[in-house]
C-alpha cells in the first residue's frame, strides 16, 4: 500500500508550515529569492565571438560549454560567483595569474608572473602540471586543440571578456 509515503509528505508539509510561524504566531517573512542577472543573449554571444582574435573567433560555443562541464565541479564563471576548489573564472582574461583576492593559490600560481590570455590558458588546459609544475590543480588536461579553442572561446564569451578597442 502507498499510504505511508503520502502520509510522510503530508506530515512534512505541516511541519514546514508550522516552522514558518514566528514566536507570536504571525507568518515568518522570508527574503526574496535572489534574481539571476540575465547573461548575454545568443545574438550578443555571436557578436562577441566574432570580435575574438583567431582562432577563438571560430570557436564552437556549444562544444566549449560541454567541455566546461569538466571544469564546473571546481570553477564557477558567473560574475560574483563563489570560488570552489578553484577560483571563480569571471574576468579571468587580463587578470594577473594568482591575483584573485580571497583565493588560496599554490605558490607556483602566485609566482607565475603572467596575465591570463588565450595562449596561456591554452597551454594550461593542455597540461596544467606540465605547464606549471607545483600547481594544486588536479585536472589531467584537455588534449584536443579544437576542444581547447572552443572552451577558451566559451570562457571569453561567458566571463566578461572585453576585446581591446
Amino acid at each position: 500500500m502507498r499510504l505511508f509515503p503520502i502520509a510522510a509528505i503530508a506530515a512534512l508539509s505541516v511541519s514546514l508550515v508550522a516552522c514558518s510561524k514566528t514566536e507570536n504566531g504571525s507568518e515568518a517573512k522570508t527574503a526574496p529569492a535572489p534574481t539571476a542577472t540575465a547573461g548575454p543573449s545568443d545574438a550578443e554571444k555571436a557578436a562577441l565571438l566574432a570580435t575574438l582574435p583567431a582562432p577563438y573567433n571560430g570557436g564552437d560555443l556549444a562544444n566549449g560549454q560541454r567541455k566546461f562541464a569538466l571544469c564546473r565541479s571546481c570553477h564557477t564563471i558567473a560574475e560574483g560567483g563563489p570560488a570552489l576548489t578553484g577560483p571563480n573564472l569571471y574576468g579571468v582574461f587580463g587578470r594577473q595569474a594568482g591575483a584573485l583576492a580571497d583565493f588560496a593559490y599554490s605558490p607556483a600560481v602566485k609566482a607565475a608572473g603572467f596575465v591570463w590570455d588565450g595562449e596561456h590558458l591554452d597551454k594550461w588546459l593542455a597540461d596544467p602540471r606540465g605547464f606549471m609544475p607545483g600547481t594544486k590543480m588536479s585536472f589531467a588536461g584537455l588534449k584536443d586543440p579544437k576542444d581547447r579553442i572552443d572552451l577558451i572561446a566559451y570562457l571569453k564569451v561567458e566571463t566578461g571578456y572585453k576585446p581591446a578597442t
